[in-house]
C-alpha cells in the first residue's frame, strides 16, 4: 500500500516510517503540509496519515483543500490535539480514524487494516460502486462478480478512471491515454463517456463540469 505520512516530529515520523516499511508498505514522508499537498496533486496514495499541527498547511486544512480538488483518499489523523472542536472538524472532513498521541505503533497498524477493510481496497481489485469492481491485474470490469464485455475504448476509459479513483481525470488525460495523443475535442470525449455510462447498471462515473470525469472511492464495502 502507498501511504503519505505527514508528521513534523522527526523521531516519531522516522519511527512510524520504519515500522510501516517493515510491514511492506511504501511510505512517503513529509514534514510540511504544503509540500504534502503538492505531492498529492501529482501522485496517487492509498492512505494518508496526517498530524494536525504541522508547518505550512495544517492537517485539517490539507484535507479540506484535497476535497475541493476532488482528491479523497482515506485519512487517519494522529495528533496530541484534545480540543473537541478540532477533532469534530476532522471527522466532518471525512477522516476515517483519529489516533491520539502517544500511541503504540501496532495500534496504528491495526487502524490502517481497519480503514483498508472498510474501504474495500484489495491489492489488485478496485471497488467502484456497490456492484462494480475492476481487476487492475487482468484489466477486467466486474458487475456482481460477472465479467463485463467492453469495447477496447470502453476498457481504456474504465482503466484510466479506476486507476485514478478519487481524482478528476481531465480531458487531456483522456486524449493521451484513450486516444493515444490523437487530438479529439472535448465534445467527442464527453459523447464516448456518456455512451459508456448508459451501458452501466450503476451511475458511478461522475461528470465534473468543465474539467473531466472521476470515480469516487466507496466508503463502505
Amino acid at each position: 500500500m502507498k501511504i503519505l505520512l505527514l508528521e513534523d516530529e522527526q523521531m516519531l515520523s522516522e519511527a512510524i516510517h520504519e515500522y510501516l516499511l517493515s510491514l511492506g508498505h511504501r511510505v512517503e514522508l513529509f514534514f510540511d503540509g504544503a509540500e504534502a499537498l503538492d505531492a498529492l496533486k501529482k501522485e496517487t496514495f492509498d492512505l494518508l496519515i496526517l498530524d494536525i499541527n504541522v508547518p505550512g498547511i495544517d492537517g485539517l486544512d490539507l484535507l479540506e483543500q484535497l476535497h475541493a480538488l476532488k482528491i479523497r483518499p482515506p485519512a487517519i489523523y494522529i495528533s496530541a490535539l484534545v480540543d473537541i472542536e478540532g477533532i469534530s472538524r476532522a471527522y466532518d472532513l471525512g477522516c476515517y480514524d483519529y489516533l491520539k498521541k502517544p500511541f503504540h505503533l501496532k495500534e496504528l497498524a491495526l487502524r490502517i487494516d481497519k480503514v483498508m477493510q472498510s474501504c474495500a481496497i484489495p491489492q489488485n481489485h478496485l471497488r467502484l460502486s456497490k456492484s462494480y469492481g475492476y481487476d487492475a491485474s487482468t484489466s477486467t470490469l466486474m458487475c456482481d462478480n460477472v465479467t463485463q464485455t467492453l469495447t477496447k475504448r470502453q476498457l481504456q476509459i474504465i482503466d484510466l478512471l479506476a486507476r485514478n479513483r478519487g481524482r478528476v481525470v481531465d480531458f487531456d488525460q483522456f486524449r493521451a491515454y484513450v486516444w493515444d495523443e490523437e487530438y479529439v475535442d472535448n465534445a467527442t470525449i464527453r459523447a464516448e463517456v456518456s455512451r459508456f455510462k448508459k451501458s452501466l447498471k450503476e451511475d458511478f462515473i461522475q461528470n465534473i463540469r468543465a474539467l473531466g470525469y472521476m470515480i469516487d472511492i466507496p466508503r463502505t464495502q
